[in-house]
């Protein structure tokens, strides 16, 4: 993507919503280009701003964030290349019906408050890569054969981590580091993983070489003009 992807974050809380705005502000590839607190303001700031992604509160104090979805993709589109903005919701909603009519809607992805920083970071970062892929099939100019389609949908999935985490390792931590290169934007080396996450540079070199071996990122050298390659780390699938 040549641009940072534009959200907008809706969320009756106003604490919430500043917390919501400065996880996406964080991450690589992204910014905020407003908030919204209720209904009315989410259709008039999407009606104005023209969001690529909307983080989307369901309860809200005029109405439901699921509605409020219903209604921006019943209204016409805008204008020839400002398609509807997609939908991340997020919400303290545990109910399957609620999360049946997500899934019904199109929403990219679905959280469950209350949540940190490294779940989101999870999430924009697939749907980040999912938009890069789909805006290189389209400069390709060919139609998707089911190999790309997978590929697509499969953006939308993180690699699962190891039921049971090897001895010495922590299965909190592995997700940190895991979510820390899926959030980076790039390929990363150990040393800039452990000052994400706040661990040694060892210690994130071990859980980097534990997770390229399940199959959770991908280690590439990088060559320079003298001395031992580099090793970059960049996520897989």
């Amino acid at each position: 993507m040549s641009d940072s992807v534009r959200v907008l974050v809706v969320d009756d809380d106003y604490r919430v919503a500043k917390i919501h705005a400065a996880y996406v502000e964080r991450t690589a590839g992204f910014t905020v280009c407003g908030q919204a607190h209720s209904v009315e303001q989410a259709l008039a700031a999407v009606a104005e701003l023209r969001p690529d992604l909307v983080l989307m509160d369901v309860y809200l104090p005029d109405g439901d964030g699921l509605g409020a979805i219903r209604k921006l993709l019943e209204a016409p589109e805008p204008a020839a290349g400002a398609p509807h903005p997609d939908f991340v919701v997020i919400t303290a909603a545990r109910d399957v019906n609620t999360v049946r009519t997500a899934m019904q809607l199109g929403a990219v992805h679905y959280l469950v408050k209350p949540f940190g920083y490294p779940a989101m970071a999870e999430k924009l970062a697939s749907y980040r890569d999912l938009r890069r892929r789909i805006e290189t099939l389209s400069g390709a100019d060919a139609d998707a054969d089911q190999g790309a389609v997978d590929e697509l949908f499969g953006l939308l999935r993180t690699p699962a981590l190891p039921a049971q985490p090897a001895k010495g390792h922590s299965a909190p931590t592995l997700e940190l580091v895991r979510n820390a290169v899926r959030a980076a934007g790039g390929d990363v080396s150990a040393s800039e993983v452990a000052e994400r996450v706040g661990i040694s540079r060892p210690t994130a070199q071990r859980y980097l070489s534990y997770l390229t071996r399940h199959g959770v990122v991908r280690l590439q050298l990088r060559y320079g003009a003298t001395g031992r390659p580099e090793h970059r780390y960049s996520p897989l699938g």
